[in-house]
């Protein structure tokens, strides 16, 4: 029996992307098909590197090829990404997708899930870099253990100077806090603060990124203003803690990311602090600033709840020490950071589809 290529590709036609709602073939995820023989090779090509189905995908595409095909095949199948992006490709060369992180309460935990996420999607093989917009409390510094560090510049063949993002754990870096001392406060007014913000995106040498992080201050005035009228974003995460007086401000802070002038897709919510499990009572979860609030809130506003964070100490000493958790693979928290990041690329290349195909 001869297998040709018309055989294979029809048999991978039955593989359907849960998320995009297509077969890969249609979606042309398929690459460099060769056979000889009963050896078939190909390459699976992923929305994103951080892919929660990527295992899934491949063991249906192996199944489909055995069935349809040839039992006996000899099936390799590689697996790549290729990053998409929205529709408005925007202003930001090189940039794929903007993704803001974004609370409506200081205090929940928002620099944390921003620098884990940040490094989960790095991690993944994804190329990510992480601004930390919070002008008057910057936290990456301290979460990666560069407080005093100093970005360098470039002069462009325009005459242009370019500041350097700082890298570490594979993630390219800017702050505010690169720029201040650390221990004198910022007393800049609002104009003078967003100005700042949009240098950090319009002057830096940022390269080709697949995914942009950026830290957002508490609340919702002029930086938030001035970086979504400003940039394309591809979609915010949300992150509150259980709390009645925090979900109350993080519902406001959600709310703004669908105003007109601003109209933001929101990823999905993120609850911070969760819950509380002791060391010698690993099986037991203990909601001590309530339960469930963060889940509500998404379910209140028909967006994806992205999962819960625990209160775990070595989440912040992770922080604290300037090596995030999401590093460690021992720890199992790395895991749930990890998970919340596939969530994320998942979301953005639903949207991102969705987008190409209105």
């Amino acid at each position: 029996m001869i297998i040709t290529s018309e055989q294979v590709l029809s048999a991978l036609k039955n593989v359907e992307d849960p998320d995009l709602k297509k077969d890969l073939v249609t979606l042309n995820m398929i690459k460099d098909l060769k056979i000889e023989g009963k050896n078939i090779k190909f390459t699976l090509e992923l929305t994103t590197p951080a892919c929660p189905l990527k295992d899934m995908l491949k063991n249906a595409c192996l199944n489909a090829v055995k069935h349809f095909v040839a039992a006996d095949a000899e099936v390799e199948i590689q697996i790549t990404s290729k990053v998409t992006k929205p529709a408005d490709g925007g202003q930001m060369k090189g940039i794929r997708n903007i993704i803001l992180v974004s609370s409506g309460k200081g205090g929940v935990g928002k620099s944390t899930v921003a620098s884990n996420l940040a490094v989960s999607l790095a991690a993944n093989g994804a190329k990510t870099g992480l601004i930390d917009a919070d002008i008057y409390g910057p936290s990456v510094p301290t979460m990666f253990d560069l407080v005093g560090a100093k970005p360098s510049a470039r002069e462009t063949e325009e005459g242009k100077t370019l500041i350097l993002p700082i890298e570490k754990y594979g993630i390219k870096l800017l702050s505010l806090g690169f720029f201040a001392d650390p221990d004198q406060p910022v007393p800049w007014r609002g104009p003078m603060a967003s100005n700042a913000v949009k240098q950090l995106f319009n002057d830096a040498d940022w390269g080709e990124l697949d995914y942009l992080i950026v830290d957002l201050p508490p609340g919702t005035g002029d930086i938030h203003i001035t970086i979504t009228q400003s940039f394309p974003i591809a979609g915010a995460v949300i992150v509150t803690t259980p709390q009645q007086v925090a979900l109350a401000d993080t519902r406001k802070g959600l709310a703004m990311f669908r105003m007109a002038g601003i109209n933001i897709p929101v990823l999905g919510v993120v609850e911070n602090m969760a819950y509380f499990t002791p060391a010698e009572l690993p099986e037991n979860k203990y909601y001590i600033f309530g339960k469930d609030g963060g889940k509500a809130l998404a379910a209140s506003f028909e967006v994806p709840f992205l999962g819960e964070i625990p209160i775990v100490q070595s989440i912040t000493e992770g922080g604290d020490q300037g090596s995030p958790v999401a590093l460690d693979k021992n720890n199992p928290l790395s895991d749930v950071f990890w998970d919340l990041a596939g969530k994320v690329a998942q979301q953005i290349a639903i949207n991102n589809a969705e987008a190409v195909n209105c």
